[in-house]
Order: structure tokens, then C-alpha cells, then sequence
């Protein structure tokens, strides 16, 4: 069986040589839509002043590898991901997929879901864009009120190039509902669960559907760390939740935290920017506080995630 290696915009990473992952953070975001004038463009060294100290920071709290997570239609820039790969030690993995409905270009809406999967597969296995990088993962999403058509070709694209590739799939997913009908679209396409991420599990406050996902084999993503409109006590008990119940080996933490907005003035995006230490310096030592041992905590930031984004 060939290595298992991490897609990262320095080239393939064997994935027993990596640290701490954080699963869903943000480098570069554009959420005005690909149709707006300017969309998805700045100067690199620009985003480069403000990102790279918070890269630099994260490094120091000893992340070595983040997963950008932001897709086509809503920013994905290989020209500004490669400038700051260039400039730090951290491993940055890029996706391929593309974001929900309402950001869907144009290009990319009136293809069937076999043509949209070879899109993705070609980016996994040739590179993104003529740069010759390759994706390291399949991210999609759902809109608040569910699958739309659209979303749900997406589903069915999604497992088709996961199949083909090993590649893992990570959906955007609002609620426990969403994820129930997300699911049934999925294995009905064949995707594997142990191939799939729920993104944004903590937006769900029934612990019964988390149970209910890992069961299945689902990667269940808690990405709120550090974020003042999440309950940072709840998002605790939901990770101790889990584990008491034996499914340590199934979760997921990140922050959902950066990014340069370049539709904002110096890139800061509103409410401030939030970096990537929070799990590092304040969830992790809330969590031994409670007793978890540190096995544990290097399953949940190290075995689970390389699991995940790992590509044979």
C-alpha cells in the first residue's frame, strides 16, 4: 500500500511527520460572493501583514498544519495561499469543492454531478488551477434551510470524487437535521461515512444526533473554539460528551477563526480578527482541568485529524 500523505501547498506531506492540525480555519475569505467586482483579489503582501503573525503565533503554540477551508465562491486565491506557504513553517492544505447555493459561480451551476466530480478529482490528482497543487480535501455546504438541487448534486459529486480518490469530504452543515438528509444523499452515493466531516456540529445542541454520527463513523467537527457567540462551557461538556461515551477516536476541534477580508478596509474582517491559539491556550487546559488525560487531547489534535485529511 503506497504512504498515506497530507495534499499541502508545498507538496505532499507524509502524514506521520505532522503535529497539531486544526481541521477549519480561514487564511484568505470572501463572502460577498464570486460576482462581485474585485472578488477574491488583494495584495499578497498585504494579507501577508496581517496573517503571518497570527501563523507565526499558532507555530509557537505548536500547530504545524492548518486546513483552509475557504472554497471556490467564497475566495479561494492559490496565488496568495502559495505566497504565504512560502512564508511559514506551517503546513496549509487547500480544498477543492465549492461553497453553498447562493455562491455557486455560474460556471459551475449548470454541469450534472459527474462532470462537477471530475472537476474535483482532476484538482486532487493534477492541481488546482494550473499550479500543479493539489487539493487536499472535498469542502462543500449546505444552506440554513437545507439541501437545495444544487446541494444536492454537490452531495453526489462530492462522493463520487471521495470514492475515486480517498479524499475526505467536509460539508458546511447548519443543523442535526441537515445532517440526517445529508447523509441519506451521501451513502446513497456510495461515500463511505468514515470519509466525511459534519462541519459546525456545535450549531447542534442535541447530543443525541452527535452520538448518533460518530456511530455511524462520521468525523464530528466542534469548530467554534474561541468564538464569543458559542458557549465555550457547552462546547466542553459536548467534547466530554463523546469521549465518556467512547468516541474520542471521532472528533474534531478548530476555531473557524482568521481571515483577510478583502472587502474590508486592511483586510480585518468584521468584529475583529481571531486567531488560532484559543484550543492551544485556553480549551485543551479546560479540558485537563477536567480530568482528560493527555492521550486523549493528542488523539482529538493529532491521530484524528491526520486520519481525516490523510490521502493514500
Amino acid at each position: 500500500m503506497s504512504p498515506a500523505n497530507l495534499h499541502t501547498l508545498k507538496g505532499q506531506v507524509p502524514a506521520d511527520e505532522v503535529g497539531i492540525i486544526l481541521p477549519h480555519e480561514h487564511i484568505f475569505t470572501d463572502l460577498r460572493g464570486p460576482n462581485v467586482v474585485g472578488y477574491a483579489t488583494a495584495d499578497p503582501e498585504v494579507v501577508s501583514s496581517l496573517i503571518i503573525p497570527h501563523l507565526e503565533a499558532a507555530y509557537q503554540a505548536g500547530v504545524s498544519t492548518i486546513v483552509e477551508c475557504s472554497t471556490v465562491g467564497v475566495g479561494r486565491n492559490m496565488q496568495i495561499l502559495k505566497c504565504i506557504a512560502e512564508e511559514t513553517p506551517i503546513h496549509i492544505i487547500p480544498p477543492t469543492g465549492v461553497y453553498r447555493d447562493e455562491y455557486i459561480p455560474t460556471e459551475f451551476r449548470t454541469i450534472d454531478a459527474h462532470e462537477l466530480a471530475e472537476h474535483w478529482i482532476n484538482e486532487m490528482r493534477t492541481g488546482i488551477e494550473g499550479t500543479g497543487i493539489q487539493a487536499g480535501f472535498i469542502k462543500i455546504a449546505l444552506s440554513d434551510e437545507g439541501p437545495t438541487v444544487l446541494e444536492e448534486r454537490n452531495l453526489v459529486a462530492a462522493a463520487m470524487a471521495s470514492e475515486k480518490t480517498g479524499a475526505i469530504v467536509a460539508c458546511h452543515t447548519p443543523n442535526g437535521e441537515s445532517f440526517i438528509k445529508e447523509m441519506e444523499i451521501l451513502e446513497g452515493a456510495g461515500l463511505d461515512p468514515g470519509r466525511f466531516i459534519w462541519v459546525h456540529a456545535n450549531l447542534e445542541g442535541d447530543r443525541a444526533i452527535h452520538l448518533e454520527a460518530v456511530r455511524r463513523g462520521v468525523f464530528v467537527e466542534f469548530d467554534a473554539v474561541g468564538a464569543d457567540w458559542q458557549s465555550q462551557d457547552e462546547l466542553l461538556m459536548n467534547t466530554l460528551h463523546l469521549i465518556e461515551q467512547g468516541f474520542v477516536d471521532h472528533i474534531l476541534l478548530s476555531h473557524d477563526a482568521g481571515w483577510f477580508d478583502p472587502g474590508q478596509k486592511d483586510g480585518v474582517p468584521e468584529g475583529g480578527f481571531r486567531g488560532y491559539t484559543d484550543l492551544t491556550h485556553r480549551f485543551l487546559p479546560a479540558l485537563q482541568t477536567r480530568g482528560l488525560a493527555d492521550d486523549d487531547i493528542h488523539q482529538m489534535t493529532v491521530v484524528n485529524p491526520t486520519r481525516a485529511f490523510a490521502i493514500t
